[in-house]
């Protein structure tokens, strides 16, 4: 009874609460990032608006040109040269789907069923990064030959026949044709499609696939349930890298096609180098780029998983 009548022993003083030490390295990411974000201020947002003001300006090369804020510019080059504008889209999409029919398998074989092969098949894939762009589309130009085999094979297998009835072939021949810009914009960005799907579709656990066996899935449900939707990011990803840079690519359109088949590409090359028309290339540009904005855009919001499944 005494030692529970007894009174608490007194409390030690409390100790003063220490300050948590500063941290000295939390402006380290900022100055990592610095050397990029002052790359990106120099090499693209300073161009841009060179660009901008340009694309408002009057005048000439003899006389020096002005801002004057003339955003009819605009409308003009819209209006001009908006034919270009419809066949870039169109053969940018065209090469894209191509891209994504051809190398989705190829991506799906490398990455479930090229075992020690695979190394060898990568190294294929990336192979034409190995010379410049110039030779590779000029190559085609030897493929795609009046007196080739390819157009001899295709005489033959009537289906030039067929391309011609839409519009993508002129008679017997190819070149100088859209099927030969297609051609040479589905192989110059074929590995940009083929190595974003290959990554996905390396990231899906194989467990998966066994699950869906084992809940007595086909293949092709295995497929349109589990790989298909687990590879979306890579089908987006190659869709993006191949089509942005096809729209505005102007070299295959000018080695391979002819008048007939100029994209904006080529206008904005023309106005820049040949006709000196600074504002009216600068307009075309941004144009381009607010168009596949617009559309890049629109894509990715619609090419969420939940939409898809």
């Amino acid at each position: 009874m005494a030692t529970l009548t007894e009174a608490p022993p007194p409390l030690s003083p409390t100790a003063p609460e220490k300050k948590p030490p500063r941290r000295r390295g939390r402006f380290t990411p900022y100055w990592l990032l610095l050397p990029g974000i002052l790359w990106l201020l120099v090499f693209f947002a300073l161009p841009m608006i060179y660009q901008a003001s340009t694309s408002v300006q009057t005048g000439s090369l003899e006389e020096g040109y002005k801002v004057t804020w003339h955003f009819a510019t605009y409308w003009d080059a819209l209006s001009q040269y908006w034919p270009q504008f419809l066949r870039s889209i169109l053969y940018a999409g065209a090469a894209t789907i191509l891209c994504l029919v051809l190398g989705y398998p190829l991506a799906y074989l490398i990455a479930f069923r090229a075992g020690r092969w695979r190394n060898l098949i990568m190294i294929l894939v990336i192979a034409p990064f190995f010379t410049s762009f110039l030779i590779r589309t000029l190559a085609w130009k030897t493929i795609l030959a009046d007196s080739g085999p390819v157009v001899s094979a295709l005489n033959t297998l009537h289906v030039l026949d067929v391309t011609d009835w839409l519009g993508w072939t002129a008679g017997d021949r190819v070149l100088a044709t859209p099927l030969a810009v297609v051609c040479g914009l589905t192989y110059n960005f074929l590995p940009f499609m083929i190595l974003p799907l290959y990554t996905s579709l390396e990231r899906i656990d194989g467990r998966l696939h066994e699950a869906a066996g084992d809940l007595y899935a086909r293949p092709v449900t295995t497929f349109r349930k589990v790989t298909f939707p687990l590879s979306m990011p890579g089908v987006v990803s190659g869709t993006l890298l191949t089509f942005i840079p096809a729209a505005g690519d102007y070299v295959n359109a000018d080695l391979l096609g002819s008048t007939d088949t100029r994209m904006v590409g080529n206008v904005i090359q023309t106005q820049f180098l040949r006709i000196l028309d600074y504002p009216t290339a600068a307009a075309l540009s941004f144009i381009l780029m607010a168009a596949i904005l617009f559309m890049v855009t629109l894509y990715i919001r619609k090419s969420g998983t939940e939409d898809l499944v």
